[in-house]
């Protein structure tokens, strides 16, 4: 085991002083670095009317995270539609249930929400069934969602309005970190897009969740450090136990 002194993390910088990496860096005596391998672009208006779906024929929205409520309601006003003071949101956290107050007036609407995942939205739902329900999505829609809407009777239908692109990272000399950390497989993508040649040679990879670690692992990578698992829910206690460990007993390259 070799010694850890760098970490890129394929995320933006975190905004608050007291996020999790921050702690890691001064505890850990190593250097992590932010920058994101993927964005977020909206689906142009022209492709999104190819999809044939008129905002106004549906009386409720499912919103799955932040990405969802900005690009519904760009949506919305590049359609020149001014969505109806009736309409019904049903979100899949508390948090995003509150984003929404960047476009409507909060208090005055029929807003629903669940915990954190979406089964546990499904109830919600099906006690609102009279309603036909948008759910506004990305173009990698995880099958899990709308086999359980299917599952349970609703009547919904989803909209592509954004999508996951791979970011340019030709300004980065090399990725010649000890570890590099990922969070979906669309950062492994992005990865050998921008760097085709990239070896993993000595360079620890750590992942974060079943469908990433799958996408590593199709590309030849060795994982060497996954979560969530028991001794390890967040990210930041993965990179923590293996760190401390590598740091301890590991070697100098």
């Amino acid at each position: 085991m070799l010694k850890v002194k760098s970490v890129l993390v394929s995320q933006p910088k975190p905004e608050t002083e007291k996020s999790p990496y921050f702690d890691l860096s001064a505890d850990c005596k190593v250097k992590i670095d932010f920058r994101p391998f993927i964005h977020i672009e909206g689906v142009p208006k022209n492709e999104f009317r190819q999809q044939k779906i008129n905002i106004l024929d549906f009386t409720a929205v499912i919103f799955t995270s932040r990405n969802a409520v900005d690009h519904y309601f760009r949506a919305a006003e590049e359609a020149r539609v001014t969505v109806p003071d009736d309409m019904k949101y049903f979100c899949i956290s508390e948090s995003t249930a509150f984003y929404l107050q960047k476009y409507i007036v909060y208090r005055k609407r029929k807003i629903f929400h669940g915990q954190q995942r979406f089964a546990e939205l499904v109830p919600l739902l099906k006690k609102h069934k009279e309603n036909s329900f948008l759910l506004p999505c990305s173009d990698i829609l995880r099958s899990n969602i709308p086999n359980l809407l299917e599952e349970n009777g609703i009547d919904f239908k989803a909209a592509t309005l954004y999508r996951t692109v791979c970011s340019d990272l030709s300004d980065l000399s090399d990725v010649n970190y000890d570890v590099l950390v990922f969070f979906s497989p669309s950062g492994i993508k992005s990865l050998y897009q921008n760097f085709p040649d990239f070896k993993q040679n000595d360079t620890r990879i750590a992942v974060f969740g079943p469908t990433t670690a799958k996408a590593a692992e199709e590309a030849g990578l060795n994982i060497d450090i996954a979560a969530p698992q028991p001794e390890s829910p967040s990210m930041t206690r993965a990179l923590e136990l293996y760190i401390k460990k590598a740091n301890k007993n590991g070697k100098k390259k």
